[in-house]
């Protein structure tokens, strides 16, 4: 390193303290740098730069835009890769090792992947290829600008929470209550310095004001007595609850939404000893604030009832209100509706784009839903993406049909997170009381029934209750029912669809699929059960199953002369997420002396974004025991090169989507192009999955792409059907 410094020609560590000390002084500014040997180059980007308002320089070479690093703060630099003496590489070694702060965008016409992949190691924002799109680099140059502006804003932010609770802490300390004094008309001759805090006026303001101006006009008459009060010892006023107006709501920013402050007030009077008839001549008080306390209680009062990330009613005050409904509808011989109402395909949103989004998608959705209804109506926020509503007092059943059109109206319209469009769409069941039902719990499960009615006739629709219905949703309890039994009683099935190296046609591997021969529905697909593992937890048994008997299906191979062929098994965000994961995985390689590089894990995007932390922690436990993982589905999640190289891969597995968009000879995929080239520069192997043609086959010969799998190449085939394989061509 030392070595490095003394080639280039300048120690820089020595001015890292001197730039930081800038840094603080001019932390508003943004501060750019072209680094370009070619001097029309350079100006022709600070050209296009101020035309956008931003204030550049330039440094003609990396050696002058070190040294230009070493006296100045620079925010963000651009920055050519191919400079004679110092290059843009030797400029990146440099900036991470001694000006972290600043960020870099390489803008150069060197655009192999390896430098691509190499400038990002380096902490390299961006990466533009020359020639480019203005737009292209004034786009980088914003998103840079306003990370950098985010980050100061956050600092800025902990320095004043950090100063305000100082200040709060003294305050409490010191002065954790108003303490004041009246004379014999009610008028104040003292107060502490609480008092200005707490009620916005200067202390020479209060002096000389009668406390009736303070008290809140609806609680005079409880604090009449009591802050005036002129009695002593026991029979003096204690703790009562009144409020007190703040002059302001600017100077009283912690009572800003109700403009009141509620007090616990203690009082007695104060007489003179100047003689044996005592004089009254005031009250002293201590008046305790305790509006957080108020709120608190209401808070937890709103808790009790309420869903607190949509702020809806929650079970049982739906339930409550309900109930109180029913009655009314009773007395009057009146009808009203419940509805249960689903989100379809909300868990993959969730698992897609994380649970934030997911939150923030369930509070915008309550919104629109809300704009649906009447004041009297009360819709509840049941379960993760289950909603129920009451509504009251209808007319007739088509009130409850109109109002289930006017909500899938009104989420018809695409809303916006993060620049991608999801569009929300719900499965509604109704009941009307009394015709389905006269019991609380009855006109919610027949509700709950017409739901899955609706789910399982195509979702985004309503539907009334029949008492056909309940056949259908017994037969979706009954799946569940079953599925419990799969496991043990061995009803599962694997599936196995060989992976073909493309050049020589070799089987290389094969994929488990799961089925299940259903005792009375026969063989189903994973699209019938599934779904249903997830959500009673049952993946994490099927999961074990299949991974169990991989291992023996790996071991009968190798006992038969086979041991160059891998295996790969599906890995659910569920099962991954277990404590006991690893272990299960090792100990049935262990129990049947299998090596751990013939296993293969394949691991969507989504499933790594849910916990990164926790599943690079278990996957790289496993890569030690020679465990391959492989990515599924690649390119449709959040890919990025910071995963893939945080990660110990071997494989990524191009998804079906992008293949199936080559159709005839000739056509292309940028998408699988640049996978393709991704691979490669990282040494990961490549699948593509959904070949079915021999024209994509053939395009994925140009790309060189290494393996395929698909019905082209071969189907999954029952795993009994299988021999023990040797080294052959497949067929197709």
């Amino acid at each position: 390193m030392h070595g490095e410094l003394s080639w280039l020609g300048t120690d820089y560590s020595s001015h890292v303290e001197e730039a930081h000390l800038q840094a603080v002084e001019q932390e508003d500014t943004f501060n750019l740098l072209i680094v370009d040997d070619m001097p029309r180059m350079a100006h022709s980007v600070q050209q296009l730069l101020d035309a956008y308002g931003f204030d550049s320089r330039i440094a003609e070479g990396g050696q002058e835009a070190l040294d230009y690093l070493a006296q100045h703060r620079v925010d963000l630099m651009l920055l050519d890769l191919e400079m004679p003496r110092v290059s843009g590489f030797k400029v990146l070694e440099q900036i991470q090792q001694h000006f972290p702060d600043t960020d870099v965008i390489v803008v150069s016409g060197e655009a192999s992947f390896d430098s691509a992949t190499r400038v990002l190691r380096y902490g390299a924002q961006d990466f533009i290829r020359k020639p480019y799109s203005p737009d292209a680099l004034v786009r980088a140059v914003r998103n840079v600008q306003q990370r950098r502006e985010q980050r100061r804003q956050l600092k800025r932010m902990q320095q004043q929470l950090r100063s305000s609770e100082q200040r709060h802490r003294f305050i409490v300390n010191n002065s954790p209550d108003i303490i004041y004094m009246l004379d014999d008309q009610g008028r104040l001759t003292f107060v502490n310095e609480r008092a200005e805090t707490l009620l916005g006026y200067p202390r020479d303001e209060l002096l000389g004001m009668h406390y009736a101006e303070l008290v809140h006009e609806e609680d005079f008459n409880k604090a009449l007595y009591a802050f005036a009060e002129r009695r002593t010892g026991e029979r003096a006023s204690y703790n009562v609850e009144f409020r007190l107006k703040p002059k302001d709501r600017d100077l009283a920013p912690r009572y800003f939404e109700s403009r009141t402050l509620t007090i616990e007030l203690s009082a007695m009077g104060v007489y003179s000893s100047a003689s044996d008839a005592r004089r009254f001549v005031g009250t002293y008080g201590v008046a305790r604030d305790i509006s957080e306390r108020k709120r608190a209680e209401e808070l937890i009062q709103f808790q009790l009832h309420h869903d607190l990330l949509t702020k809806l009613p929650n079970r049982a005050l739906f339930r409550d209100r309900l109930e109180q409904a029913m009655a009314l509808a009773a007395r009057h011989r009146s009808q009203l509706a419940v509805m249960y109402l689903d989100m379809d395909r909300f868990k993959v949103i969730n698992d897609s784009l994380g649970h934030q989004t997911g939150d923030q998608l369930l509070q915008a959705v309550a919104t629109r839903l809300r704009g649906c209804l009447r004041e009297s109506d009360t819709l509840a926020r049941v379960g993760g993406d289950e909603f129920t509503l009451l509504l009251p007092e209808i007319a007739q059943a088509a009130d409850a049909e109109q109002v289930a059109g006017k909500i899938l109206q009104a989420v018809e319209k695409p809303l916006l997170f993060e620049g991608i469009e999801i569009y929300v769409k719900f499965s509604i069941g109704i009941a009307v009381y009394p015709e389905d039902g006269t019991s609380l719990d009855t006109l919610i499960k027949h509700a709950d029934t017409a739901m899955y009615h609706v789910k399982a006739r195509g979702k985004n629709d309503f539907a009334f209750y029949r008492s056909e219905m309940r056949t259908l949703h017994s037969r979706q309890l009954q799946l569940e029912s079953d599925l419990r039994r799969a496991v043990a009683e061995e009803q599962l099935r694997m599936y196995l669809q060989p992976q073909v190296d493309i050049r020589t046609r070799q089987v290389t591997g094969y994929e488990a699929l799961v089925r299940w021969a259903h005792p009375q529905q026969g063989l189903l697909g994973p699209d019938r059960f599934i779904d249903v593992a997830e959500e009673t937890g049952l993946i994490n048994e099927l999961g074990q199953w299949m991974v169990t008997t991989a291992c023996q299906t790996l071991r009968r191979w190798a006992d038969g002369g086979c041991e160059h062929l891998t295996l790969a098994v599906n890995v659910s965000a569920r099962e991954l997420m277990q404590v006991n994961f690893c272990e299960q995985i090792l100990d049935n390689l262990e129990r049947f002396g299998v090596a751990g590089h013939r296993l293969e894990l394949e691991i969507t995007e989504n499933v790594l974004m849910q916990d990164m932390e926790q599943a690079v922690v278990k996957l790289k436990r496993l890569a030690q025991h020679g465990v391959r993982i492989a990515v599924d589905d690649f390119g449709t999640g959040y890919s990025s090169l910071s995963y893939l190289q945080s990660l110990p891969l071997h494989t990524l597995k191009i998804d079906r989507s992008f293949i199936h968009q080559i159709k005839r000879p000739g056509d292309t995929s940028a998408i699988v192009t640049a996978i393709v080239s991704m691979a490669r520069g990282l040494g990961l192997d490549l699948v593509a999955e959904g070949v079915e043609t021999q024209a994509q086959l053939e395009y994925l010969l140009d790309l060189d792409c290494s393996s395929a799998q698909g019905f082209l190449t071969g189907r999954p085939t029952p795993l009994e059907e299988i021999p023990v394989p040797n080294a052959r061509a497949a067929s197709g």
